[in-house]
């Protein structure tokens, strides 16, 4: 049996500045008694072989631009966690990028609820609730916004 590291450059492993997101990752994946595992590991999510050593998470975290406050995200949110499918996010990206996001479509461009809020400078509860009435996305963006709606910038 391989003994696995406790230091990687001379530091600990639970020191390293990444290893809040390596240990959630392998958590998640495959501990039953976890909090999220039945969204990650109980839906079949896993962590590719090469990543179960920390020292191969570690070089690949540098080469991908990981930086303190940054979080591993998966491309594919059903994907499993390997170097093909996760990047490093800030909060706001990782946000946008769940399954449950309400995604609206409009000529050709499509963000979440939350991103178009932002773009029109409007509260988020103004669109989902546009959304939820059925207004189609042409009425949820072009419908005029009273003054007093808007968000200040």
């Amino acid at each position: 049996m391989a003994v696995r590291p406790t230091k990687i450059n001379g530091v600990a492993l639970y020191k390293q500045p990444w290893y809040g997101s390596y240990h959630s990752m392998m958590d998640r994946c495959y501990r039953k008694t976890a909090k999220n595992y039945k969204f990650y590991g109980g839906r079949g999510i896993t962590v590719c072989e090469e990543w179960h050593e920390p020292e191969n998470f570690a070089k690949w975290a540098s080469e991908s631009g990981y930086k303190k406050g940054l979080w591993l995200d998966r491309i594919d949110t059903n994907g499993n966690y390997c170097p093909e499918n996760c990047k490093w996010s800030t909060p706001q990206e990782q946000a946008n990028n769940r399954r449950n996001n309400n995604v609206l479509t409009y000529r050709e461009e499509s963000h979440t609820l939350a991103e178009w809020a932002r773009i029109l400078g409007v509260k988020k509860s103004l669109i989902k609730t546009r959304v939820w009435y059925g207004w189609s996305p042409e009425r949820v963006i072009e419908q005029e916004v009273e003054r007093h709606e808007r968000k200040a910038r």
